[in-house]
């Protein structure tokens, strides 16, 4: 016998964890079509070449990868974002720019586990690839608002920083050599602390002391858009690369609030730095209030010279990415999933086995009205089926013995509460009608 069992960071999902999961890339699926991305796919696995070397030292440490039986070395993508710059290099001069797409898919990652975190994971892309305009970093902002409202979170902050205000500052400082690890180690910021950042930034990019708590001074810079912006543009000192990160930043800011969107739900915060060592200019994290230690829950970014090791053609992009795993994860936290582990909402019960036609007929009329029915496969007590349905989740029984159905009725139970009324099932209209009431 083989013990059944999982590998680290592998999860099994039941009915009641694949049903909310469903149901959040279903709303994900609405907002990003509402916008105009259309749908993708990619393959799991990909040349090695074409994954390695793109995310950083830390995604290439905890990629999959191996050789197949062709001894060619291939790898599990770690992201979305990868395989779409591989996939637009190809595709380009067929799809046109700009193109938006949409990827639903899993991805793994061979890292520690904890809260929300896991090694095969789903993520849920949004992407505009061909064009470097404002309007596509302010779109991506949009989306990310009204896909957090639309899964039903309104108490959330949506965090925007521009890495050329890093990158500038990096350069006034003389570290623009060390971008990488000094953003890496920027990156960590609010899970070590200052003093920890400062010496990783020491130790691994080799800056003085002085040169990291130059850097740093720019996380101390808080308050209203507008004066932070003021501030920043003094600390980088007329730095050309620094300026145009800030000068996006308070176009992106601008526009957000012109749409409406609530200025304690867009803010501005140059603590961000985004790990990946892609990201060029606009980068966007989001945090629920409730739950600011579960960390981002949609994070993203401009990511303007991806493309530039496949292919010769510009195609500078944008796009961010629900983190569906450790969302799902806070939304248990804070009770916000209902627990049912049926998709369909009522429970045609069976008593009599000669009435089966009688059964299915009722069922056949509400999934014809656009309501998920589902009938007792065999004719048992009363209470062993509504034991069934009260552990699965329904919330409606229809109950119907040989006395209800000579006179063309059926009682509807509601479980929760142990209500009941008469609904006739002789005319067409009546028990569809009487269920989306009660739904």
């Amino acid at each position: 016998m083989i013990t059944p069992r999982l590998l680290k960071g592998f999860r099994d999902f039941l009915p009641e964890s694949m049903i909310p999961r469903e149901q959040l890339i279903d709303t994900a699926r609405r907002v990003y079509r509402s916008y105009g991305f259309a749908p993708i796919d990619t393959p799991v696995l990909e040349h090695l070449d074409v994954l390695q070397g793109k995310g950083g030292e830390e995604s290439d440490r905890l990629m999959y990868n191996f050789e197949d039986h062709g001894k060619r070395k291939v790898g599990m993508r770690f992201d979305l974002t990868v395989p779409l710059a591989r996939f637009a290099a190809m595709h380009a001069s067929e799809l046109g720019t700009p193109f938006k797409r949409y990827h639903i898919a899993k991805v793994w990652r061979g890292e520690n586990t904890h809260r929300g975190r896991y090694r095969e994971f789903m993520q849920c892309d949004f992407d505009t690839i061909g064009t470097e305009s404002a309007a596509s970093d302010i779109e991506t902002v949009l989306v990310v608002h009204d896909l957090m409202l639309a899964i039903g979170i309104e108490n959330f902050q949506i965090r925007i920083n521009n890495r050329k205000v890093l990158t500038g500052l990096l350069e006034k400082c003389g570290l623009a050599d060390k971008s990488v690890q000094m953003l890496r180690a920027l990156d960590k910021l609010s899970k070590i602390g200052r003093d920890k950042v400062a010496a990783e930034m020491v130790e691994t990019a080799g800056a003085t002391r002085q040169q990291a708590d130059e850097v740093l001074k720019l996380t101390d810079l808080t308050g209203e858009s507008d004066s932070v912006l003021s501030k920043i543009d003094a600390l980088i000192n007329g730095n050309e690369t620094g300026s145009a990160g800030v000068e996006r930043l308070r176009e992106v800011i601008q526009s957000i609030g012109a749409v409406g969107v609530p200025t304690d739900r867009v803010v501005l915060d140059v603590s961000i730095a985004r790990g990946l060592d892609y990201y060029t200019g606009t980068i966007v994290e989001t945090f629920l209030n409730d739950l600011p230690g579960i960390g981002s829950v949609c994070s993203g970014g401009r990511y303007d010279d991806l493309t530039a090791v496949y292919t010769k053609q510009r195609l500078p992009g944008i796009g961010a990415s629900l983190g569906l795993d450790r969302l799902l994860a806070a939304m248990e936290e804070l009770k916000l999933i209902e627990k049912t582990a049926t998709p369909a909402p009522v429970l045609v019960t069976f008593f009599d086995r000669a009435q089966l036609n009688s059964y299915l007929k009722i069922a056949a009329t509400l999934r014809a009205a656009g309501i998920g029915a589902e009938l007792f496969p065999e004719p048992k007590k009363l209470g062993q089926q509504l034991k069934y349905a009260d552990k699965r989740g329904f919330r409606l029984a229809i109950i119907a013995g040989d006395q209800e159905l000579d006179r063309s009725v059926c009682q509807v139970k509601v479980l929760k509460s142990g209500e009941s009324q008469e609904v006739s099932i002789s005319e067409p209209d009546a028990l569809p009608l009487a269920i989306k009431q009660l739904l």
